[in-house]
């Protein structure tokens, strides 16, 4: 597979009612559109050749011969075409009827999936004309002018890329035991259901949820057709649902209730979903006591075509959509919250120390602090908060540290570091004037000395500051801002750090909140230019944070390589970086990670917020002396 993606459809076709010729061109016409927009498995709806509401008519023979016909026609149709096409038909098989899939591609029938689960209850009656796969032997049948062996037990079709997908129909995915949990288990990737599911009040929501549940359940990719326009509205209505999903993601969703065809195409991540099966050992387990051997058909060869992106990809994975930013930043700040006052709480402490330096990170850091002290009902000035100034401090850090410190009601001390970091110079015989990483890290070793140091004489902890982000790249200094008691922003990264700020700065301190945000991220410690501004940015020097919590997202989530994340790089972030930009980056990133894995070693606790974590005690476990150079290679291929 192209970067490990599955380019699928879910296809609504108009029908006509037990007018097999008709519908069949209207599978065509549906079948020639995937194939030319690359498209690699097609689903239709359940009966889509005869049409779902045919009742008694399926007990007509002329019926049943008629849908084999077009069953055919539509194997001569798709002769010389590469897209797999799953449609639903009547089958005979002995002296019973099926509801089946049958999946055709190249001319060829591949395999034929009966229906497990028949409802027989309000208006569907479907047990009145067909028989279940469970009352069916294993066997071969003559259909569609060749032999295909048709079997109740699961059925596992391969693609030439190697991707595996299983079919259910319907009422199977309704049932407390799907077929697609065996499929999954068994080893499909994706499952296509074929269905025909009636309109009803607050159904469409319960179906939706269905669905995305079971997507996430299975940790499969789920694309689901329903039979729309020209069904039979006798008693009800059908309302023609695409809808395809990965992981409990939904990825697109056709128009509901449309009187035109419609085809919906996205590409699903294999590559994601295996990721996610392989690491979760309850799936692994459940895969264990399942014994279940498959039936497997494997589809033809397909053209080699040139690959296209075409789904979406957020360009900032990490902070939550909209509509649920206040429900998701109020959840962040409560895991944070509740981590932070199990700690005080534990080791009876009934105060903490923050260094405040007027930035992003440990303004947060603050805040988390603020709001745990109060859920403890700690006096808040039990909080030290200590400015240390030095040598690149400016005075916008400088004065919002002093009011947010003021503003949240906490004890507020300024210690500069300027005269015992000049001291400590000349200890070791650094020239002052040469800005180098002693230079540096000299300033911020001697911070977390006097955080450390007040903390002892305070009886307090030392709350950390520093992010997912700067974690990643080791953008800290060894011992000195990496260390703390407790860091409340472990698990946060940086492009969500500003998101909670910005949050919060409606209920707290909002000024200078804001005015925070606005500031440029720097950790100061080189001098301000001549006009007194922020010189030692930060994004100048690692590169831009969006870019490397892009980066952490899928090459730490998922395992992506580092090809196959600039390629998704460079659509989400078209127009905004270019190629060379990203490759030059995710370079940086690549070699960072590997070479500052010592830092993560011994990195203090802190909460776990999101799904990615790279605390050495849980989520992320790495020798120190990994190389890099493989990812390195396939970064310089790009």
């Amino acid at each position: 597979m192209k970067y490990g993606f599955l380019k699928v459809a879910a296809a609504i076709p108009s029908v006509k009612v037990a007018d097999v010729d008709y519908n069949v061109q209207q599978l065509e016409s549906l079948i020639a559109q995937a194939e030319g927009q690359g498209v690699e498995v097609i689903v239709f709806p359940e009966l889509c050749l005869t049409g779902y509401t045919c009742q008694d008519l399926f007990k007509e023979q002329l019926l049943i011969d008629k849908a084999e016909e077009g069953l055919l026609m539509l194997l001569d149709f798709t002769r010389k075409l590469d897209v797999i096409c799953i449609v639903g038909l009547p089958v005979q098989i002995g002296a019973l009827l099926y509801n089946c899939a049958a999946v055709i591609q190249g001319g060829t029938l591949l395999g034929v999936v009966p229906k497990t689960y028949l409802p027989n209850y309000g208006e569907f009656y479907e047990k009145r004309w067909f028989a279940s796969a469970q009352d069916l032997t294993a066997q071969d049948v003559y259909l569609g002018g060749s032999p295909v062996h048709v079997t109740p037990d699961p059925v596992i079709f391969t693609t030439c890329d190697g991707a595996r997908f299983g079919i259910e129909i319907c009422e199977d995915v309704w049932a407390p035991t799907p077929p697609s949990n065996r499929l999954s288990l068994a080893g499909a990737d994706v499952i296509f259901n074929l269905s025909a599911s009636d309109e009803l009040i607050g159904k469409h929501q319960y179906l939706r949820q269905l669905l995305a549940q079971q997507s996430a359940r299975t940790m499969s990719g789920y694309v689901y057709a329903s039979s729309g326009f020209g069904e039979s509205t006798q008693d009800v209505v059908y309302g023609g649902n695409a809808m395809i999903f990965e992981n409990g993601k939904q990825l697109c969703e056709g128009e509901r209730f449309s009187l035109q065809p419609q085809i919906k195409i996205t590409q699903i991540d294999v590559e994601l979903l295996r990721t996610e099966r392989r690491t979760n050992s309850t799936f692994i387990t459940a895969q264990s006591q399942v014994r279940c051997r498959p039936t497997l058909a494997c589809c033809k060869p397909a053209t080699d075509r040139d690959f296209e992106l075409v789904r979406p990809v957020d360009p900032h994975p990490f902070i939550p959509s909209a509509e649920k930013m206040q429900e998701s930043c109020e959840e962040i700040l409560n895991i944070q919250v509740a981590g932070l006052a199990k700690r005080l709480h534990h080791i009876n402490a009934k105060k903490a120390v923050i260094g405040i330096s007027g930035g992003l990170d440990s303004t947060l850091a603050l805040l988390v602090t603020v709001k745990a002290f109060d859920r403890l009902k700690l006096d808040r000035r039990g909080i030290i908060g200590i400015t240390m100034p030095g040598f690149g401090t400016t005075d916008r850090t400088y004065h919002n540290a002093l009011k947010l410190m003021e503003t949240l009601g906490i004890t507020a001390r300024e210690i500069s570091i300027a005269k015992a970091v000049t001291q400590h110079f000349s200890d070791i015989g650094q020239d002052p004037e040469l800005h180098d990483v002693t230079y540096e890290n000299s300033q911020a070793r001697e911070r977390t000395q006097i955080l450390m140091d007040v903390a002892n004489k305070e009886n307090a902890i030392v709350v950390g500051t520093g992010d997912l982000s700067e974690l990643a790249l080791g953008w800290a200094t060894y011992n000195g801002d990496h260390m703390s008691m407790y860091g409340v922003n472990a698990g946060v990264p940086k492009t969500l750090v500003r998101y909670l700020v910005t949050y919060m700065s409606g209920e707290l301190a909002t000024e200078v909140l804001l005015d925070i945000v606005d500031t440029p991220i720097s950790p100061e410690l080189t001098p301000a230019d001549e006009h007194g501004q922020i010189k030692q940015k930060t994004e100048d020097l690692v590169g831009p944070y969006e870019l490397h919590d892009f980066f952490i997202y899928y090459i730490l989530r998922y395992g992506f390589r580092p090809s196959k994340v600039f390629m998704m790089a460079c659509h989400a972030f078209k127009g905004l970086y270019d190629g060379d930009v990203i490759k030059h980056w995710l370079t940086v990133f690549c070699r960072r990670f590997f070479s500052q894995q010592f830092k993560r070693s011994c990195m203090p606790d802190g909460p776990k917020v999101g799904s990615v974590s790279l605390s050495p005690r849980g989520d992320w476990r790495m020798p120190s002396d990994a190389s890099s150079s493989i990812w390195l290679k396939d970064v310089e291929r790009q």
